[in-house]
């Protein structure tokens, strides 16, 4: 099941900062991003986060889930009301994650 835009809508207006926050559409489903890197996404209109540490400190009851079929365990974010503990969630997981690898220039 792809998620719904309206969904997608939700999620982003409850995350802080909306001019740091952007996303992809990746096989009817979103892949979300924070000041350029990837926290997480909605997967069968659910948030995800990446399992790094600081997410699992601050969700230590978060259900583990797959966003699709082969991919990686994710951590459900179920406290999607709480826009002041996204905020804090965004901030602990963008401080986990590696900066974004330079793609390469092609060509002369």
């Amino acid at each position: 099941m792809a998620s719904s835009k309206e969904y997608l809508s939700f999620i982003l207006d409850q995350l802080p900062y909306p001019e740091e926050v952007s996303y992809r559409a990746m096989m009817g489903e979103y892949v979300i991003c924070y000041r350029g890197k990837t926290v997480g996404g909605i997967y069968d209109d659910r948030f995800l986060v990446k399992p790094v540490n600081s997410a699992r400190a601050m969700m230590p009851d978060a259900a583990m889930e797959l966003p699709y079929e082969g991919a990686k365990p994710m951590l459900l974010v179920d406290n999607v009301d709480d826009r002041q503990f996204l905020q804090k969630l965004l901030g602990a997981i963008y401080g986990e994650l590696p900066e974004p690898k330079r793609k390469k220039k092609t060509g002369p």
